[in-house]
């Protein structure tokens, strides 16, 4: 027998056993664009796994049926009226969420808009409410949520929704693909600088999935599928792993990236 096996029991430092746990209870979880897609499911699948859930969208009556729905299969549930353009709402709801949840120890910036038209085309109003929606929005969430980590002394986990456009994009995409690449490059540096607090900063960067937003693009473009290897959409069940990895203990020392979820769509 070697002497220098390894011969720490389970959980120790040179332990081979995972240090796996779904289990988010206790925990309050804050999710922007919950009405469709899939902001509905990551909102879904954190209740599933026990943490208290806030709720967000601009359409009240998709947010309340979200809400019974949740509620009904035994989670705590915040439904919260909210567009994410509006920065004194967004601190207000995160002062909301902590007054009646507990301070929001996981983040998920899901809220988007897509473009879908030329840059020559594009009004000054449009560009704004662009960068609004897909960059500006998660900076402050994520600060604010930070702020109040800090204060409680909490350690915490945000989950910034980009997209694989923010590494290829075809033409009429553009403000879509400079916004969701920012998001990537400020989750990069937001990382740096939130993690003497323990909060990690993380981004997923979807390839086309079924989605209400994607339903819009297949009218304008035709079948996308055509061109991918498996000529397939992904389903939003899909990223449940991925979501689920980046809030749990397995990914403790992951902080400042970005995980394409794909199916090699864009690869090549």
């Amino acid at each position: 027998m070697n002497d220098d096996a390894n011969t720490e029991g389970p959980g120790t430092a040179g332990s081979i056993a995972p240090q796996w746990s779904a289990d988010l209870s206790g925990q309050t979880a804050f999710v922007t664009g919950t009405t469709s897609g899939l902001g509905r499911r990551f909102a879904t699948v954190l209740a599933a796994c026990g943490a208290s859930v806030v709720i967000c969208g601009r359409r009240v009556e998709r947010l309340n049926a979200l809400a019974a729905e949740l509620e009904a299969d035994g989670a705590t549930v915040l439904p919260m009226p909210l567009d994410v353009t509006d920065t004194e709402a967004l601190f207000g709801a995160v002062a909301t969420a902590e007054e009646q949840l507990g301070p929001v120890q996981i983040l998920v910036n899901n809220a988007g808009k897509p473009d879908a038209r030329l840059a020559l085309k594009m009004d000054p109003a449009f560009v704004d409410e662009m960068i609004a929606t897909n960059l500006t929005s998660l900076f402050h969430l994520s600060c604010e949520v930070t702020r109040r980590l800090i204060a409680a002394e909490l350690p915490g986990r945000i989950v910034n929704i980009s997209s694989g456009a923010a590494f290829r994009a075809p033409i009429g995409t553009s403000m879509y693909a400079i916004t969701k690449s920012a998001v990537v490059r400020m989750t990069e540096v937001l990382a740096q600088e939130f993690a003497r607090y323990n909060v990690n900063v993380n981004a997923i960067a979807p390839g086309a999935f079924e989605s209400e937003m994607m339903d819009g693009m297949l009218e304008r473009m035709g079948d996308i599928t055509k061109m991918f290897p498996r000529r397939r959409l992904g389903k939003a069940s899909q990223l449940d792993s991925t979501l689920l990895y980046l809030v749990s203990p397995l990914s403790d020392f992951v902080s400042g990236t970005c995980i394409t979820v794909d199916d090699a769509q864009g690869a090549g």
